[in-house]
């Protein structure tokens, strides 16, 4: 039976944006398997509503992983009290949040609002998985793991540059992860990509635990000028919704210094 599983596992994830329909023989060819038994595996599986078949012998997810992915979301204690904060805080400064989890090596997008004067970021939505070492809730995420299950994430090779200013190696991806364990929060400042910068930190659960990451993304011209103000705010919203899932620092949470600019916060900020 387990095997089985980790069979139906490894062909469901087969299945991307990029090639969201296979057929036997070339599902068989990935998983290394016989055909007579990945017909049988995908024949069940579209049994069960998990795939759906679409031609003879070609297959498509099914419509059944639509309704356990909503059920997930909305099931999902701590995307209800983020999102309410989140509400608030997009109402108040008009920019694009984030809330994001690390699952199966990359960050998954689990809640995105945009605001008034949000940048559109068409990388990210409801479900969208990233890689990790290149944004700012993925290096928050990565930030709380041990270096082993960070290299076991991001691999032992050059990491992919979406931009020239991607970190790609290893070693300045542990400097800059224990920058951001050190102050709380990470910047992703055009990483993944150019014109795009975002602030990200984590949400913690009653025992402490890093569970999420929240984020503001902001064209970057205007990240230039509100950046310690948006550090700030993000940084203040993560406790909120941390403090809403019952946990409270024994210590005051990490923060940026303040600055004269920061002796007020401004509702939406005008488009400059």
């Amino acid at each position: 039976m387990l095997r089985t599983l980790h069979k139906a596992a490894r062909a469901l994830t087969l299945f991307t944006p990029l090639q969201p329909e296979w057929t036997v023989g070339e599902m068989a060819r990935a998983l290394e398997l016989p055909k007579s038994s990945v017909s049988e595996l995908l024949s069940s599986l579209a049994e069960h509503g998990l795939l759906r078949r679409v031609g003879p012998g070609r297959y498509r997810l099914g419509w059944r992983l639509l309704e356990l992915g909503q059920t997930l979301l909305k099931t999902t204690e701590f995307r209800d009290e983020a999102r309410a904060v989140m509400q608030e805080m997009v109402a108040r400064w008009g920019e694009t949040m984030h809330l994001a989890v690390l699952e199966s090596g990359a960050v998954v997008y689990l809640e995105k609002l945009r605001g008034q004067q949000g940048l559109q970021v068409e990388l990210s939505g409801v479900g969208v998985r990233l890689p990790a070492h290149c944004s700012g809730v993925g290096k928050v995420l990565l930030a709380h793991r041990p270096w082993e299950e960070v290299l076991r994430v991001v691999g032992d090779g050059e990491l992919y540059p979406f931009t020239p200013n991607t970190i790609t190696s290893l070693d300045a991806l542990a400097d800059e992860l224990a920058k951001v364990r050190r102050q709380g929060y990470a910047y992703d400042l055009e990483e993944v990509s150019i014109g795009l910068c975002c602030v990200a930190a984590p949400i913690r659960d009653y025992e402490g635990q890093v569970v999420a990451a929240v984020s503001f993304s902001t064209p970057t011209h205007r990240f230039q000028m509100h950046k310690m103000q948006y550090t700030r705010a993000i940084v203040e919203g993560a406790q909120r919704i941390s403090e809403r899932l019952g946990y409270y620092e024994k210590e005051p949470v990490c923060k940026p210094a303040k600055s004269k600019s920061l002796s007020s916060v401004p509702a939406i900020l005008e488009p400059t």
